[in-house]
């Protein structure tokens, strides 16, 4: 007995995603991101300002969801798990109730603070056209005074208005306004504060104080002018930027939101031979449900009775309907056409297709590229700096500006504050990767996450698994020699009893030319060769070469071609042969063909031989065949190609593609394959069509290239508007900017680079 414990082993990671609300910008998301990883337990964090979302990974043993939640609510922001066992749709459908609050509120701040920025515009005039608005002579100033003694004229006794008591008056009205409109950034900043920290809502916050203060100093007695209508168009525009950028926001999602809203809310349950229509939620496995004509097919299941033509383009992005009858497997949301169903549940709720799909897609829209990380560290340190900028360019101004040098100074300062977008950065990649993400699942290519999206665009070689990606997957009878007689009849009952595939490829070629087969009367397998047994009296074989050579038959010269023969031996004589072959996908010579109009290599990898192998690479116009190799070949295949510089990506459907795909740079698994397979690929093709590959590379390139725009604009545009708020231009032109006009121009900053980004949303790959 040893006197030492052994220590306990580590416990798995889990995984919890918050509902974070509050953040505006990408420095919200960075320190809520940051005092997570920094929280004991936590092995990584992921925060999105697109999703409003914290993503966590864990240990259990140090740290809890609620512990978690604790951290966010401690930097300021608001934290809500999800109710235990809420499906994907029902958390879409609590977003979407509160997006319609948000908007709703925001929605009627606007319009207050726009209608009473007018109104103060208005009662403005009178104190522009007395002289004792100070101003340099620049377009903008030049303008207002046009419009000042446009409704001087248009509005009787307005310029008679008394100055004083309209300085006084909005003393006592904008303040209480402004703090009821702009509460959010105010609360915001008083939150980053608290963590000595600092945002968009901090600049937001300092801009409107700074000219607040200043004006209530002028109205309460010192000499200068006031800037109460700029406040409230300062607060105004943002609210206003806020509200398109919630709208712009939320149409990324919508292709998420749409495939959500496939499933039907209610379902025709069969109980007792009754049919009673119950709630999606209440339906169970094994239940018997009916779908009539024109209906949404409730959950996953397999069709009892009837048949009809299903439109499963949700599903596969292909438009044309399916024909589905006994024995089928349906897919919940998919859409039923002329004929009515009768189904057995199979898989519901949480375990359907539909959830499984809309899973894949929440989280690859919570999963940052790598390309994100230059704009995280340019935001975690842009509001310091612009605060800076800010302080210098209040004591230029203080130093060598012309008279009145404070004021001047305090709003060439509150113009650097405001015209500041943050926010334009912080939405640069997450849009772009989110509208790139929801597109993907409309065209059945489901691709998980940014960093997938990322490195698809520079993959230079693709390669390929032959059976079940490049073929069908499924042997089929393609020649019957000679097609005459009992010869397929009889080898087809014989092979009933047979599990190997060539045996039931057999089978199916019968059936499908609706033969009539008999009951085998003896049946037995001789391994490597075929089987053996009677039929209606007649001895029956069915086999290879070897099969042949035992019973004493001269076999017929092998074949050429890629096809596997199988001899039918009637009564001791050779009767024909039929051929077998795994049929080639008809849309995979096209598939491989786009690929390399892109530049892109492609290489099939497969265990076949290489007689067979060649055949089907010449078919599909692969030039590189690697046949013969098992899965620690094509695992060694991969490396080999990475080591030569090549970014690969892997394209297979089996078990033994699953090391080769996660090998690879980027693992594209066929939908139609196993489950290893696709958990272990980057990339899913929902139909298991091969086009998918370049619709999944072609989109990953525009989406790149989206967000190189995106941060091509946002850093742009943050750099000639900072100076121009400065006064870069005053100088040389004798322009500057008004706080009205920087807020203005914030605003429409970042509604550009969402809106930008939603020009994927039309993206064909």
């Amino acid at each position: 007995m040893t006197d030492t414990l052994a220590p306990a082993p580590a416990s798995d990671p889990s995984t919890v995603e918050f509902a974070v609300s509050g953040m505006t910008c990408a420095a919200c998301s960075a320190r809520i991101q940051r005092q997570l990883e920094q929280a004991p337990g936590v092995a990584r964090a992921s925060v999105n300002l697109m999703t409003n979302a914290a993503t966590v990974a864990y240990d259990p043993a140090q740290t809890s969801p609620h512990d978690l939640a604790g951290v966010i609510r401690d930097a300021g922001y608001g934290a809500e798990l999800p109710p235990p066992g809420q499906s994907v749709e029902e958390e879409l459908a609590a977003e979407e109730a509160r997006f319609d609050a948000e908007l709703g509120a925001l929605r009627r701040k606007v319009a207050v603070m726009l209608a009473a920025a007018v109104l103060a515009m208005f009662l403005a005039v009178p104190l522009m056209l007395g002289g004792t608005a100070a101003h340099l002579d620049d377009p903008f100033s030049r303008a207002m005074m046009a419009v000042n003694h446009l409704l001087a004229g248009w509005i009787p006794g307005l310029a008679e208005l008394n100055p004083a008591a309209i300085r006084w008056g909005m003393l006592l009205l904008v303040p209480p306004l402004v703090l009821w409109g702009g509460w959010r950034f105010f609360a915001g900043a008083w939150a980053a504060l608290r963590h000595r920290a600092a945002d968009m809502n901090t600049l937001i916050a300092l801009g409107s104080i700074a000219a607040l203060l200043l004006s209530a100093a002028h109205t309460l007695g010192a000499p200068g002018d006031v800037y109460y209508e700029a406040v409230l168009w300062i607060v105004g525009f943002v609210l206003l930027g806020n509200y398109f950028e919630a709208r712009a926001k939320h149409r990324t999602g919508a292709a998420i939101r749409s495939l959500a809203g496939l499933r039907p809310d209610r379902a025709a349950v069969l109980r007792d031979g009754v049919e009673v229509e119950i709630a999606i939620a209440q339906v169970l496995p094994g239940d018997l449900l009916r779908v009539r004509p024109g209906q949404r097919i409730p959950v996953d299941g397999a069709v009892v009775e009837g048949s009809s033509a299903v439109d499963e383009s949700m599903l596969t992005g292909e438009p044309m309907p399916v024909s589905r009858g006994p024995g089928d497997a349906v897919v919940g949301g998919t859409l039923n056409g002329g004929g009515a169903l009768t189904m057995r549940a199979l898989r519901v709720g949480r375990d359907t297709v539909l959830s499984r799909i809309l899973r894949l897609v929440r989280d690859a829209q919570g999963q940052k590229p790598p390309i994100q990380r230059l704009a995280d560290r340019i935001a975690a340190v842009f509001v310091p700096v612009v605060i800076g900028i800010a302080l210098l360019t209040f004591g230029a101004w203080m130093l060598f500006g012309p008279e009145p040098r404070f004021i001047n100074a305090v709003v060439a300062a509150v113009s650097v504050l405001v015209i500041a977008c943050p926010c334009a950065m912080g939405l640069a990649v997450p849009t772009a990767v989110m509208v790139a993400t929801g597109r993907g699942a409309e065209l059945g290519v489901l691709i998980k996450g940014g960093e997938a999206l990322e490195r698809a665009a520079s993959v230079d070689t693709v390669v390929l698994d032959k059976t079940g990606t490049i073929t069908e997957g499924k042997p089929s009878v393609v020649a019957v020699e000679p097609d005459a007689g009992d010869t397929l009849r009889l080898a087809a009952s014989l092979e009933r009893l047979s599990e190997h595939p060539l045996g039931e490829a057999i089978v199916r070629a019968a059936e499908a030319r609706g033969l009539t087969l008999a009951d085998p009367t003896f049946f037995y397998s001789e391994a490597g060769q075929g089987v053996r047994g009677r039929v209606e009296g007649r001895d029956i074989a069915v086999g290879n070469r070897r099969m042949l050579a035992a019973l004493g038959i001269t076999p017929p010269p092998p074949s050429t071609g890629r096809e596997t023969e199988v001899h039918v031996v009637i009564d001791g004589a050779l009767t024909g042969t039929l051929r077998i072959a795994d049929p080639v996908k008809p849309t995979s010579a096209e598939a491989i063909a786009r690929l390399r109009h892109r530049g892109i290599d492609v290489v099939m990898l497969t265990g076949d031989q290489p007689g067979p192998a060649e055949i089907v690479g010449r078919e599909v116009g692969v030039s590189r065949v690697v046949a013969g190799v098992l899965p620690e070949g094509k695992l060694e295949e991969i490396r080999r190609l990475q080591a030569a510089g090549r970014v690969v990506a892997m394209v297979g459907d089996g078990i033994n593609d699953a090391p080769a795909l996660a090998a690879a740079d980027v693992g594209v698994a066929m939908g139609t394959g196993t489950d290893a397979a696709m958990d272990a690929g980057q990339v899913t093709l929902v139909k298991g069509d091969l086009r998918g590959v370049a619709t999944a590379f072609g989109l990953s390139r525009a989406t790149l290239r989206i967000i190189r725009q995106n941060l091509f604009w946002a850093f742009a545009y943050n750099v000639v508007a900072i100076p121009i708020a400065a006064g870069a231009l005053i100088p040389w032109l004798g322009w500057r900017l008004n706080p009205a006009v920087a807020a203005a121009a914030m605003a429409f900053s970042s509604v550009s680079v969402v809106a930008n980004s939603l020009r994927l949303r039309v993206a064909r790959g």
